[in-house]
């Protein structure tokens, strides 16, 4: 397997981490003594598990170490350091793409499915939001996720990039939903429900902004849009909704 690794990374000209490669089945970790108490599985469940009760930021091989009661060192075998380990937390965490329960009856209900199930994922598993992207996808899952929304694109009328555009395009409002329901769920913690969160808002706006120099914004005020907070799920409706009608607009000016 070892060898295999070592042909990819010469025939491609990229150095893949061994964390990478292990995950894809492209190389066993080298481990020296007959008893195998360690897997790079465990450990990144472990780590995930920490991420669950305490957060990301306790994540630290120490502390996977200790939990594992193992040596810091001993990880060092299997993945070279946190940043290395992040991409395969989330990597597990997503697990592989969700089936549709039924087929799905065209692109549009693929994709509505593709995104809400994406979500669910990221409300589930709130620490997941809080990793920095360190690029495009590279483990097995992450890539499954990108190959299954692209398959709901396959027979529409776009370009290659622009179906990979409307893949990160929903990523993208994906994660800032998951972002603001974690934001929500902080203050919740605090003590402070969304409708006085809003409240707030609009007092702190009504204080702040007179009316000569942001006419726009209390208007809004005025239409009583701060009064309450949304139900999340309508939030992320509109915008799932707003972005498949511009996509859908682009397929229809190619008929």
């Amino acid at each position: 397997m070892e060898e295999k690794a070592g042909m990819m990374g010469k025939e491609t000209g990229v150095g893949l981490p061994t964390s990478i490669e292990v995950a894809w089945g492209l190389r066993e970790p080298v481990i020296k003594g007959p008893k195998r108490f360690l897997t790079l599985e465990r450990i990144v469940r472990t780590a995930i598990k920490i991420a669950e009760e305490s957060g990301l930021g306790a994540v630290s091989m120490s502390r996977i170490a200790g939990e594992l009661n193992s040596s810091t060192m001993s990880l060092y075998r299997y993945v070279s350091a946190k940043d290395e380990l992040l991409p395969l937390m989330v990597d597990q965490a997503f697990g592989p793409p969700v089936v549709p329960e039924k087929e799905c009856d065209g692109w549009r209900a693929g994709l509505e499915h593709w995104s809400w199930s994406y979500l669910a994922v990221l409300r589930r598993h709130a620490w997941v939001i809080r990793v920095p992207i360190g690029g495009p996808p590279s483990t097995p899952n992450q890539v499954a996720w990108v190959e299954q929304g692209l398959s709901f694109l396959a027979d529409v009328k776009l370009h290659e990039s622009e179906k990979m555009s409307t893949i990160l395009l929903l990523a993208g409002i994906v994660r800032n939903d998951a972002m603001l329901a974690s934001t929500y769920e902080a203050f919740a913690k605090a003590g402070s429900s969304g409708g006085e969160i809003m409240m707030d808002y609009r007092r702190l706006i009504e204080r702040l902004a007179d009316k000569e120099h942001f006419p726009a914004i209390n208007q809004v005020i005025e239409a009583g849009v701060f009064d309450s907070a949304d139900d999340q799920d309508t939030e992320f409706t509109f915008a799932l909704n707003r972005v498949l009608d511009g996509v859908d607009a682009l397929i229809r000016g190619r008929a």
